[in-house]
């Protein structure tokens, strides 16, 4: 069903309804109306990386991870599986009559907020720091989610607009203070391109950006994404953020008034109970009929073109079977060898030998982790590897050893939940080992969303630090003092210091994030070289001693790769691969006024097979504005068999090459602009890395 015909239908349906049902319909919860033969239908799914909550489903890397593949087909075909396992999912619950929250096609994902600062807990639910990273993988996996048939195959959300990622603690009364110029170079333009896109849903953040709230905001609902985008799909306020407007913000004093300041402002639908007192709204003249009216027909567009009211439902054939099968377990173990970045390898102390039959001991809190696997916002796999048990299954003549060694944060000798000292039985193990896999990070009960939790390390989520808890850095500053050969598997959702000591002498670092229900696996064939490390920091890592400023300052002065001040630990993009890379014979094909292409030269010169990450960036000045130092404008994902050169081409926007003024214009460059090409950004530091330095060729 085209998008017309969808628009003729809901408007010819909801001229059916009084305006007292038109308004029931604006809850996420909408009710039935049994005269007009519709179901009741909740609005309310998630699906970040997999189906989530409402059982079994795939359990895909968490969205840094996919980031970290810096691969639009992966990510694309994530959301393929996404939703081809949600129609499956939904097709026995309309069968079953079950129609509760969790069962519905509207999605409440992807999180495309800009992950500025590492300390923000729901950063693993975003693609990174980058605007065109972001803007392009979020971009793929809505594809994937709302397919290219007749009918949408799910319905996909672009969210939190605008200006959210922390802090989490705060976020309920926040006001984000963004100046145009920061507004429209980094937190809009990945809206903007999913929008543009074709994303059939956008979710308001819960604070305030520069004054108004934002599932009520005049300027970015009613000006940017309404006019100046032309957006006509529906806007959905975050849970509960429209009672902010009155409880927290205290913008207007009356739940009626917060109603009818967030509808007027095109806010479709209401997560929440707020819209209830659109009655007395309407009834005091703050909102009127055709308001109310608009707001249905969008809504109800959705649905039609979900399919909801055809005779026979699309996708309707797609089995129960699908959810979690084999295929999908083995397209998820890819995903997940492709969003390991490793960090670190000296002297080519990886790939280790998988017929190896010395002692390796595998420490730490993420060593046998299930919640380290699954990230925040998950559904639950039918089958779960952890590290441990990746590399009892890789390593089968090894002799293995398993201990936690430390819990993620608390040291309590007197612990209730378990022995919280476990310093001595990871030594233990790691003392009597050749080799100690340190399994260390967090899970979603320590980083994550608006938590209650607090202590030294932890505030509601967010972390207070770019390291690691004290108990961890202890564990593996000891874990070094016994074992010469030490592997550090990082599992989290942000950046990492693992402090100057562990830096210094772990052989090899490894960064998985959140990897998934198979994360454990492909570990563990990283480290034996069935798979080479192919994935790129979406984030900068930075040192414990780096000057960040503060987390509730939204200027993007000295944040992430293009804005940062002095030198990071690990640039943004980078990451190691196990084959040798070289570029040669950059060229410029087409420069038109909006699009350029660039081809580049790839040679494997090693004696694997491997994948590459090929990044394209630009530098370029501007007299009347600062610049950031790199943009990266182009990703391609290329696997090169040995000894094999390939040419690779990027089609560049050139949005993505302008300069932004203090009012958020976008213009062309006045001064010199010059692109680079290579597996990592053109600065210093990864050209040490690395060991190479990127092509450039001058526009």
């Amino acid at each position: 069903m085209d998008k017309i015909t969808a628009k003729k239908r809901a408007k010819e349906l909801v001229a059916k309804m009084t305006v007292e049902e038109r308004m029931t319909q604006l809850l996420y919860n909408s009710p039935a109306i049994e005269r007009l033969g519709i179901k009741e239908y909740n609005w309310w799914n998630e699906a970040a990386h997999g189906v989530a909550r409402a059982g079994t489903a795939t359990v895909f890397p968490h969205a840094i991870a996919m980031a970290a593949t810096f691969n639009p087909e992966t990510v694309n075909k994530i959301g393929d599986v996404i939703s081809t396992e949600g129609r499956a999912k939904y097709n026995k619950s309309i069968e079953f009559g079950d129609y509760d929250i969790f069962k519905g096609l509207t999605y409440w994902t992807p999180n495309i907020n800009i992950f500025r600062d590492p300390r923000w807990g729901r950063g693993q639910e975003t693609y990174g720091e980058d605007p065109f990273l972001t803007a392009t993988l979020s971009s793929a996996l809505i594809n994937g989610i709302q397919g290219e048939g007749e009918f949408l195959k799910a319905s996909a959300c672009s969210k939190h607009f605008a200006g959210h990622s922390g802090p989490e603690g705060l976020r309920h009364g926040f006001d984000a203070i963004i100046s145009m110029k920061d507004l429209h170079e980094t937190y809009l333009p990945a809206f903007e391109h999913t929008v543009k896109n074709g994303v059939s849903g956008v979710m308001g953040a819960y604070n305030r950006t520069n004054g108004e709230a934002c599932c009520a905001h005049s300027y970015l609902l009613s000006k940017v994404l309404r006019k100046d985008w032309s957006f006509d799909g529906y806007v959905v306020s975050d849970c509960w953020a429209i009672a902010d407007i009155c409880g927290e913000h205290h913008i207007v004093e009356t739940k009626a008034e917060a109603a009818a300041l967030a509808l007027k402002n095109t806010c479709d639908l209401n997560c929440g109970e707020t819209y209830e007192a659109l009655v007395d709204a309407y009834e005091q003249d703050l909102v009127t009929e055709e308001e109310i009216t608009e707001c249905c027909e969008r809504l109800y567009t959705i649905r039609h073109l979900l399919g909801e009211f055809e005779e026979v439902r699309p996708y309707s054939d797609i089995p129960f079977t699908v959810v979690d099968c084999k295929e999908h377990r083995a397209f998820n173990l890819k995903a997940a060898e492709e969003c390991v970045v490793m960090l670190k390898n000296e002297d080519g102390f990886l790939p280790l030998d998988k017929n190896i039959t010395k002692r390796i001991a595998v420490v730490g809190p993420n060593a046998l982790s299930v919640t380290a696997l699954e990230g925040n916002y998950f559904g639950h796999a039918s089958e779960y590897v952890t590290v441990a048990d990746g590399i009892r299954r890789v390593f089968s003549e090894a002799d293995i050893a398993v201990t936690k060694g430390a819990n993620y944060c608390i040291e309590k000798l007197l612990y209730h939940d378990g022995h919280g000292y476990l310093l001595s039985d990871g030594l233990a193990a790691a003392s009597t080992a050749d080799i100690t896999v340190l399994a260390l990070g967090l899970d979603c009960h320590v980083e994550g969303e608006d938590m209650a939790y607090e202590d030294d390390f932890i505030m509601k989520g967010d972390r207070r630090y770019v390291n690691l808890p004290k108990t961890q850095i202890k564990l593996a500053e000891a874990v070094c003092d016994v074992c010469e050969n030490v592997i550090v598997v990082i599992m989290c959702g942000s950046a990492v210091d693992l402090g100057e000591k562990v830096n210094k002498h772990a052989k090899a670092i490894l960064h998985a994030w959140y990897p998934g229900a198979q994360g454990g696996l492909a570990v563990a064939n990283i480290l034996s070289g069935k798979a080479s490390p192919s994935g790129r920091l979406p984030v900068t890592v930075y040192s414990t001693k780096h000057d960040i400023p503060e987390f509730e300052d939204y200027s993007m002065k000295g944040r992430t790769y293009r804005f940062i001040e002095g030198e990071p630990l690990f640039p943004f993009g980078f990451g190691l691969s196990y084959a040798d890379f070289s570029y040669s014979s950059m060229k410029v094909l087409e420069n038109s006024d909006d699009t350029l292409k660039v081809s580049v030269d790839i040679t494997n010169n090693s004696d694997i097979t491997a994948g590459e990450r090929a990044q394209l960036y630009a530098e370029f000045t501007d007299s009347r504005t600062v610049t950031p130092h790199f943009q990266l404008c182009g990703i391609s994902a290329v696997i090169l068999e040995a000894g094999e050169t390939k040419t690779v081409t990027f089609d560049v926007d050139k949005y993505w090459i302008k300069a932004v003024l203090e009012d958020g214009a976008r213009v062309n460059p006045d001064g010199k602009v010059t692109l680079y090409a290579g597996g990592h950004q053109p600065d210093s530091l990864s050209n040490t890395l690395s060991g190479y330095e990127c092509t450039a060729v001058e526009l």
